[in-house]
């Protein structure tokens, strides 16, 4: 990254940009300070300002930018639509990098319906693939995330991230990409590459060495369009949700649903949420009631638990399938449970039409808004479990917000722009009950140290393993609560990583942490980028410990 800096002489970064802009065409050019402070905002409080931002329409004009990036030596760094909250955002890993907002490459190129897939580019957002399907009456659904309807499909499975669906293992629901590469080549992974190929988006590995994993969590590509397998709409779907009463209890739920996981009764991927998980999406901080800076105290956490009728633990997942198939995994949920102490409700529509249809009843009183609110947030797990996304989740990185959710929330929900603390550790733990509580009660002497409450919640990502998000919120506006979060952030990380729960990912302020022992991994990692991009152009520093 130093040898690109060196040759950043203000003529040369002159000319450079001006040879980018005749691709693109200037309006999709810009230098100004507002446009590159507004995508340095940031949840991480690490402002990262590009030299500049260039918006390519299509694959051909990325190319065309890599090798002017190429000539010049200019760090180059894609975004899809720069909405990867808690770990960076819009933000390159160093400063001083063109920022390739992939967004307007935004073409859902094919849907087949008979075999479910879609070809799409960076910028399809998750409504606008879900408004796709449901427009044309297409019996397909795509998978969701919480993050928001406004986030990329792209840029999420780039960062090997999960849903909610039995689709939610994104990555291994993709087939076929195309990357364009550091020279400008555009290579086309699977069977992509083959003249007339016609599984290049059935069969992910095609024949050879199967490349597609080297493209994700890396800076060895750019990738631009990719195959996504959807989710045949079923028959019947069922939510549920399991409340557990005391904290210790959870390890044997977990140990309860694990065969079911196994056995594939639970397709969907489960998600385990502790009390000020589910707090935080229902409201924001009680700044009257506590001191500025501090943790919530034990006391009104009880209180406001029980007021909103949260409980230490509650798991939600869907089953799917036919009437039959539901009612038999409901079946099969209740007797694992049965020797546990979890309560388990299930949710239908049906029962979605009576709970709306009360709360209308008893209007503007107590129940009335309680009973609304737990409605809505059921219509909106339901609905992702559908394949519509949802902003209403990204409450809880509005927790400690001064100004608390916007009013227009959750419409165009943007955590970064609206000045929200947010840093996550994602460690994986095997799926075991002794493993999570070891993995929270850790997390959570650290949390307290630091003065933080801890958001925890573990998602049960595959048969045999639970990804971990542990959520530091923090109030932006507080330079004392800001150096505070990211020391507790830094101190977290690093305790998982001596414990053994490494994270599936990671935030750009911690890529440089990967490699504590200098191992061969890494290392290989070294050498490929160096065959693939020698000139270093791309993303430096994205998952490159090391780099400087």
């Amino acid at each position: 990254m130093s040898k690109l800096n060196d040759l950043h002489h203000p003529a040369r970064v002159t000319e450079a940009l001006a040879a980018m802009a005749a691709v693109v065409g200037p309006a999709h050019l810009a230098s100004d300070d507002a446009t590159r402070e507004r995508y340095a905002h940031s949840t991480a409080a690490r402002p990262v300002l590009p030299l500049a931002v260039v918006r390519p329409g299509n694959a051909d004009e990325v190319a065309q930018l890599v090798r002017i990036a190429s000539r010049f030596a200019l760090a180059v760094y894609p975004v899809s639509t720069g909405k990867n909250w808690g770990y960076g955002d819009a933000c390159a890993v160093g400063a001083g990098q063109v920022l390739l907002d992939l967004s307007r490459m935004n073409r859902i190129v094919q849907v087949d319906a008979e075999l479910a897939y879609a070809v799409i580019e960076p910028g399809v957002t998750q409504h606008q693939l879900s408004s796709f399907l449901r427009e044309r009456g297409l019996p397909l659904w795509a998978d969701c995330t919480g993050a928001g309807p406004d986030t990329s499909y792209v840029g999420n499975i780039m960062e090997r991230g999960f849903g909610h669906s039995p689709y939610g293992n994104r990555l291994q629901h993709v087939a076929g990409m195309e990357i364009v590469l550091a020279d400008g080549e555009v290579l086309k992974t699977g069977f992509g590459h083959y003249r007339n190929a016609r599984t290049a988006h059935l069969f992910p590995y095609g024949v050879g060495p199967f490349l597609d994993g080297l493209f994700t969590q890396s800076n060895m590509g750019i990738v631009t369009q990719l195959g996504i397998w959807l989710m045949p709409r079923v028959e019947c779907v069922n939510h549920f949700l399991c409340s557990v009463p005391a904290h210790g209890d959870i390890a044997a739920v977990v140990d309860a649903l694990r065969p079911l996981r196994l056995d594939g009764t639970l397709r969907s991927i489960l998600h385990i949420g502790n009390d000020m998980r589910a707090l935080s999406g229902g409201g924001v901080f009680p700044r009257a009631q506590v001191p500025q800076g501090a943790r919530l105290p034990e006391a009104l956490r009880g209180a406001m638990c029980r007021a909103a009728g949260v409980k230490p633990w509650t798991v939600s997942g869907a089953l799917y399938g036919s009437h039959a198939q539901v009612a038999a995994a409901r079946q099969a949920l209740r007797r694992a449970l049965r020797g546990t102490p979890a309560r388990t409700i299930f949710i239908t529509e049906r029962k979605l039409r009576i709970g709306g249809l009360l709360a209308r009843a008893f209007g503007d009183t107590r129940i009335g808004r309680q009973l609304g609110t737990r409605v809505a947030i059921a219509q909106s797990l339901f609905g992702m479990n559908h394949g519509t996304p949802s902003g209403r989740f990204l409450a809880g990185a509005y927790w400690r917000r001064r100004g608390g959710l916007p009013k227009t929330f959750p419409q165009a929900a943007d955590p970064a722009r609206d000045n929200c603390g947010l840093l996550w550790v994602s460690p994986v733990l095997p799926l075991r009950g002794t493993d999570m509580l070891a993995v929270h009660d850790l997390a959570q002497t650290v949390f307290w140290k630091h003065g933080f409450d801890l958001f925890a919640t573990f998602s049960m990502i595959n048969e045999r393993a639970l990804g971990g998000v542990l959520t530091v919120a923090y109030d932006k506006d507080d330079p004392e609560e800001t150096a505070r979060a990211r020391a507790c952030h830094d101190e977290v990380f690093g305790r998982m990583m001596d414990a053994g729960y490494i994270p599936y990912r990671v935030g750009n302020h911690s890529m440089g942490q990967l490699d504590p022992d200098g191992d061969t991994y890494w290392r290989t990692v070294a050498r490929i980028k160096a065959a693939l991009d020698p000139a270093g152009i791309l993303a430096p520093g994205r998952y490159q410990p090391g780099a400087r």
